[in-house]
């Protein structure tokens, strides 16, 4: 089935270029970092994890939110989602290798990744990350090949694959809760240091992953002849709508439980991010910003006959995946750090070979969204009925 990848007008072929143009500026800075060292990136002794990390965290959701997509149409039967559910696999897919990426990036050594190989710690969170993570890559490549194969060749999915299906459920679940667990074992972080961290990160995750599965599926839309659907694109909005509510209700939860009880430590890292400390506060214009947007996306969501408009819908779901990035990567990750265990403030900022890597890292997954697409609606989308020549009819 590759092979339809590799056919395409000037459009297709110029939008490939350029991630791979990237791709290679990215692949390059690498090489420095790989050289020189994580002295290249801003991080530090206080602030450990950066750019990079909170790129991971954010994209973890991302990829579990495919099982928004496969609840409904597997377990519920509702066939409206059958246009598009392979979508939200090859997006788990690109996200997952993202993820890993991104965490070969941070180590600075990449073959330090063979020591939770080599030597497993079943006690240790990053030994149990891993393997969710590679597990659920596995299944999202085993399920959605397999499908989209049978359906090239007009055959029913083999039975084998029912129960692999049933397995990514939990294991979707799985991946975003064991990294929620990453940051809440911690207990040196106090904005990290909460029961409810997990349940925070499901809410963005369904929020964030459901958004750009819509924006991917309009852009579809625009470019070819295929149509996900109007009411699968709808459902999905309903579920964005519903799920960032849910986000911004868990946030201002953890808000109140902060300044009721009047605990410094867990006060002090919510100031920093929203009104800055002892005259640093470089995250505060980001944190107002992903508030502002969320507000403003719930506004448009909530109203169903704006949502029902495909460009209000699109204008809402970019909204809602900006103030999600922000929030849950730069936000969650960065104020976690600030201040440190001795209320010392060390801020952080990215470098340029920081953002230029970051950068080459989603192309690298745009790169693979835009081939397994391709592949997907050449699979799905009508032919063109053909005339007496076999000329396609215009």
């Amino acid at each position: 089935m590759f092979e339809k990848a590799l056919t395409g007008d000037k459009r297709y072929w110029g939008w490939i270029f350029s991630l791979l143009l990237i791709m290679g500026t990215g692949f390059i800075f690498y090489l420095k970092q790989l050289d020189y060292g994580l002295g290249i990136t801003g991080m530090s002794r206080d602030v450990s994890w950066g750019l990079y990390i909170a790129q991971f965290t954010f994209l973890v959701g991302v990829a579990a939110s495919a099982v928004m997509l496969v609840i409904p149409y597997y377990l519920h039967d509702y066939k409206k989602f059958g246009k598009i559910i392979i979508f939200g696999e090859f997006l788990a897919i690109s996200a997952v290798i993202m993820c890993l990426m991104f965490v070969f990036v941070d180590m600075g050594q990449p073959m330090r990744a063979m020591n939770i190989i080599l030597y497993p710690t079943p006690n240790s969170i990053m030994f149990w990350d891993m393997l969710v993570l590679n597990g659920y890559l596995l299944l999202n490549l085993t399920i959605g090949w397999t499908t989209l194969n049978a359906e090239r060749n007009d055959m029913p999915p083999p039975d084998w694959v029912k129960p692999l299906i049933y397995v990514s459920i939990p294991w979707a679940i799985s991946i975003h809760t064991v990294t929620a667990f990453l940051y809440a074992g911690l207990p040196g972080r106090h904005l990290w240091l909460t029961a409810i961290m997990a349940p925070r990160f499901l809410s963005s995750a369904f929020a964030s992953g459901p958004a750009l599965l819509i924006i991917l599926c309009l852009i579809v839309k625009r470019v070819s002849n295929f149509d996900p659907g109007k009411e699968a694109i709808q459902t999905l909005g309903k579920i964005v709508t519903y799920a960032v509510i849910i986000n911004l209700f868990f946030f201002l939860l953890e808000i109140f439980t902060a300044f009721y009880s009047n605990i410094p430590g867990h006060m002090h890292p919510f100031k920093y991010l929203f009104f800055g400390t002892e005259g640093h506060g470089k995250l505060v214009p980001w944190m107002w910003t992903a508030f502002i947007l969320s507000i403003m996306a719930i506004a448009l969501l909530i109203n169903p006959n704006m949502r029902k408009r495909e460009n209000i819908l699109m204008v809402s779901a970019v909204l809602v995946f900006i103030s999600t990035w922000i929030d849950k990567g730069m936000g969650l990750v960065i104020g976690g750090f600030i201040p440190n265990p001795f209320e010392e403030i060390t801020e952080y900022s990215p470098t340029i070979p920081e953002i230029l890597i970051t950068l080459g890292v989603w192309a690298t997954g745009l790169l693979i969204i835009t081939v397994l697409y391709k592949i997907a609606v050449s699979i799905k989308a009508p032919h063109p009925p053909l005339s007496p020549q076999g000329r396609g009819l215009r």
